[in-house]
This record gives C-alpha cells, structure tokens and sequence, in this order.
C-alpha cells in the first residue's frame, strides 16, 4: 500500500511539472487568435477573373478570414481573401502597413487570395497588364480597394486583440473535388477542359488551431483548386469553390476556415465554368465534407509551437519581349551576361521540427509542388499559392510545348521549374539540418 502511494505520489508530481513546462516553457506560451470580415461591395464592380465584366448581384458574401499566431517571441499573421488575384505591389503596401502599426515585418505576414473569379477586382493590375492589357482599359476602383485594405487592418488588430493560449494539430486529408485542367485532342493541341490522364494533387494539407480547452478555434485547409466553378458569362459576386466550402466548414464546426489554394496552375474543379452558380452546393460534399472528416481523425494537439520564418529570392530567366509594368521593379532585373530575369520571392515558415509551409506568388502546376513535397525532409509539407501577390503562371517544362492557354500568361521560361525546386529543396533541407543539427 505504501509503494501504491508513493508511485501515484511521483506521478501526480510529474504530471504536475508536465503541465506546468507545457504552459510556461521557457516563460514563453503559444498563442492564437482568428478574424472574419465581409469585404462584399454595396455597388457594381469589375470583376477579375475571364474578360472585363462588371458585378449584377451577390451569390453569396466574400470575406477576409484571418489567422494570428504568436510563440510568445514573435507573431504571424495569415490572411486568406475571396479575392482572385492581388498584384506584388499591392500586397508590399499592405505589408509594409501592417509592419507599421503592429511591428509585424514581411516575412511573417502573408496574404494569400484563394482565386476565385467571381470577385471583385483590388488595387492594380500587376503583371497581368503584361498579358492582358486589352482588359484593363479602365481604372480600378480606389475606393472599394481602400475600404478593403481598411477592413483587413481593422481584422487584423481585433485578433491581435484576442489572443489567448492555444494548441496546434496537422494533418492530411484527401477529395476527388479536382482535376488536371490541360485537355488535349489526338494531335496534343492543349486547352483548358478536363483531363484525367494527367496528373492532379488531390492531397488536403490541415492545420488546426484550438483553445486551451481543445475547442477548435480555426481550420487551415491547403487544397488545390482553381475557383472557377462559375463560368464568364455569370455576373454573380461569389467566393466560388473556395468561398462556399468555407462557408460550409465554418457552418458545421463553428470554426473559422481559411481556404489556401496550392498548386492549382494547371488544376480545376471537377465542374468548371458553369454558366450559373448551381453546382457550388455539391462541392460541400466532394470537399467541404473532405475537410471535415480529416480534421476528425487528427489525433492529438500540442501548446509547444515554436515558429520560424524566412525568406529566399529564385532568380530565373524572363520571357523575351514581355513588357513588365515600372512599378513591378523590385521583381525584375538582369544575370551578370545583361539578361531579364525575374525575382521571385519565396517565403518560409517552420513549426517546430515537422512543419514546414512555403508560399510564393504564382499559379504553379501541381506536379512541382508535388515534387517539393516528396523530396522535403518535412513530415508535413504544404505549398501555399496565390500569396503575397501574382507573377504569373509557372508550368513545369514538359508542358511547355504543347502550348495552350497558361504559357500566354507566363514571364518564366524553360528551365524555371528546376531553378524553384532546387532553391525550396536546399532552403528546407537546410532548415532542417539547423533544427535537428543533423545533415540531410
């Protein structure tokens, strides 16, 4: 008996130092907090996304949702919009608002759009007017992008406001709600359409953010998937795709859910560019309900986070002949023989020793998203697309010569894919090595 007690004595004693380690470590404590804001105009916009076409009515409500993240060193913070593109410039002046009032810099502040195209256009064209002047013959609209920028300050100081402690969990989930977009006829001519044969990620990347009481506080799904469910010819405000499952997700488990769109350059929905919102509602089954259920077999969450984030610039050759817009300067340049290259800036961030998220702002084809992450020495590692601006589409090389519409919209030339994933490679290999102190 007295053994029983003191075995159970020792016990409670290390339970006691377990929790306390886990909630002070190192007077530090993970916290996390979320934000939601509609950023749906009151009046007729330009909407980007298919040709020039203006707005007639709302589908359904588009918003900024956003994720704060602080490991009691530094903080991060994550916003996903229901906007189809920003341009880099764009996102360098939020940022650099951002660092301003709130002391968070660049690097940790990421804002990703989850590219649908049933959305209001915000601020400047960027590279697109590159490829596709002919549509912007009109000006923006200053004050929509004004009263947008204003809200996801607003958004972003209220979750500043709210942190409190908070524990993390990662996954994988899977759905068959996409497919490769590059159809082509017995000749190899390629358009955009639906084809089978070739490759698609179908994988969900799923980060979950939850209370200290284990009650879910946010969902980050990481999902490639053009948002072009609606056609051009619909006139409807809508989060498309992305929108719609978020929505559905939040519905159903009362936590806010960011969409981060991946590697979709090459990747629709499975019904795509319909002329009328009508089969929104089935991707509530073939992916809103994908993203539940892998959230439900995520065992387990930790309140030790430590982050780090980072940063890498890939220098590749430009497409010749492609007029880049002045105020996109600090994405260009020239190699040391005088030639066009384009600077493409690559982020990072670590969670503890087995996460590791890489942004860029491109359209990127799947297959070399899929690549990083099978040479990755990361347990999770997640692409996030569409973020921190647009520099065009990225296609792998073996695409390159069937043509079709996604090399029209290209600055990168043969030979990028390679220079991308040997520059992530050797950024998170040797991230790894510093956290594990080990060589890959």
């Amino acid at each position: 008996m007295k053994h029983l007690f003191m075995v159970l004595n020792r016990l409670v004693i290390c339970l006691f130092m377990f929790l306390l380690g886990e909630n002070l470590s190192f007077g530090q404590q993970f916290r996390a907090a979320v934000g939601k804001v509609n950023i749906t105009p009151v009046d007729s916009q330009h909407l980007l996304g298919y040709g020039a076409r203006k707005s007639t009515a709302v589908h359904d409500s588009i918003y900024h949702r956003i994720v704060v993240m602080d490991d009691g060193t530094q903080k991060f913070i994550l916003v996903s919009s229901d906007i189809c593109l920003v341009s880099p410039s764009e996102y360098d002046k939020v940022a650099k608002k951002i660092e301003e009032k709130y002391n968070v810099p660049n690097n940790n502040f990421w804002w990703s759009t989850t590219h649908t195209h049933s959305a209001p256009e915000l601020g400047p064209p960027g590279l697109a007017e590159a490829f596709l002047g002919e549509r912007y013959t009109h000006q923006y609209d200053t004050n929509y992008t004004a009263i947008t920028e204003s809200k996801l300050y607003k958004a972003v100081e209220e979750a500043i406001s709210k942190l409190e402690p908070a524990r993390l969990a990662v996954g994988w989930g899977e759905s068959n709600a996409n497919i490769n977009r590059r159809a082509r006829d017995i000749h190899g001519n390629t358009n955009l359409g639906l084809n089978p044969d070739i490759p698609v990620d179908r994988k969900i990347g799923i980060i979950r953010l939850e209370k200290a009481d284990h009650s879910i506080m946010a969902i980050i799904a990481n999902y490639a998937m053009h948002g072009t469910v609606i056609g051009g010819e619909c006139t409807l405000i809508s989060g498309d795709g992305p929108g719609v499952v978020s929505d559905f997700v939040e519905s159903k488990t009362g936590a806010t859910m960011l969409f981060i769109n991946g590697a979709a350059g090459n990747v629709a929905p499975i019904y795509s560019t319909q002329p009328n919102a009508f089969r929104l509602k089935e991707f509530e089954a073939l992916l809103g309900e994908k993203i539940i259920d892998a959230n439900s077999k995520i065992n387990g969450s930790i309140s030790q986070i430590k982050m780090k984030t980072g940063d890498t610039i890939v220098k590749t050759a430009r497409k010749d002949g492609l007029k880049w817009p002045g105020y996109l300067s600090n994405y260009t340049g020239k190699d040391q023989k005088g030639n066009d290259i384009v600077k493409l800036p690559i982020r990072f961030l670590n969670l503890n020793n087995d996460i590791a998220i890489w942004a860029a702002p491109l359209e990127l084809f799947n297959e070399v998203a899929v690549e990083i992450r099978n040479k990755s020495p990361f347990e999770y590692t997640f692409f996030y697309g569409y973020t921190n601006g647009w520099l065009g589409y990225m296609l792998t090389d073996n695409e390159i010569p069937y043509g079709g519409y996604e090399p029209t919209v290209s600055p990168f030339k043969v030979g990028a894919q390679n220079d991308l994933i040997k520059s992530v490679i050797d950024y998170l290999k040797e991230s790894k090595r510093k956290i594990t102190g080990k060589q890959n």
